[in-house]
């Protein structure tokens, strides 16, 4: 088959778009632009929610994004199997669409935080993160107000004795999040949702962080391409 077609949601206020498109096509897939406003998945293979303020951030972050047309194909799409893959905001969407548990709130220090973060992977059998090994440290930017995950303590016992926590803080927990969770999947682990941003570290031409986002892109690429 031919690359990977990747479909790309623009919300209103999302600002990283661009960014994942051009992520997507140097790991060698068909970036897909996808609007909030549409009912058509256009058929792609997986689906990336990039950062930014969808809606202005107006209400909860996400929280009128998971209410838009092409939501209303994409959750169903996602229940069935399709990966999707959602990053800072796209993380908060997914959480307020009940594709992932649990929340994003304000970082615990109530500042906004912009730096480059080291994370941990602790799972690496999903979709997205097929590329990394188990222990592997990335470094990826943040940049949120609203990244301090949170969940009831039966949810967080539950993610945790599942292996649904994918990634960890290390090296300093940016936002407060429980458990220094920085990502998580659901049960089947076709959807991912992420704070620090991957498509910003998959270029040496942009300098620090490096170019560790790049996996990312590559596992589902290699999805399809054994298929």
């Amino acid at each position: 088959m031919g690359a990977a077609r990747v479909g790309v949601v623009t919300f209103p206020g999302t600002l990283d778009d661009q960014d994942a498109t051009r992520a997507v096509r140097n790991a060698g897939g068909e970036a897909v632009p996808l609007w909030h406003a549409d009912h058509d998945l256009r058929g792609v293979d997986a689906v990336f929610l990039p950062g930014g303020f969808s809606y202005g951030d107006y209400l909860r972050c996400g929280a009128i994004s998971r209410f838009a047309p092409l939501m209303q194909e994409l959750i169903p799409a996602a229940r069935a199997g399709l990966p999707v893959l959602g990053t800072c905001n796209g993380f908060q969407i997914l959480c307020e669409a009940h594709l992932l548990p649990g929340a994003l709130t304000r970082n615990q220090g109530l500042h906004y935080v912009c730096r480059d973060q080291r994370i941990r992977v602790e799972r690496n059998g999903t979709p997205w993160t097929s590329d990394y090994t188990e222990g592997q440290e990335l470094l990826l930017p943040v940049k949120h107000g609203e990244g301090r995950y949170v969940a009831d303590s039966a949810t967080l016992a539950e993610l945790e004795e599942s292996g649904r926590v994918l990634f960890r803080y290390v090296g300093g927990n940016p936002n407060g999040s429980m458990n220094d969770i920085a990502g998580i999947s659901n049960e089947a682990g076709n959807v991912v949702g992420l704070m620090p941003h991957p498509e910003h570290a998959v270029e040496e031409l942009t300098g620090a962080p490096g170019v560790d986002g790049r996996g990312f892109f590559s596992s589902i690429l290699k999805k399809f391409a054994d298929l």
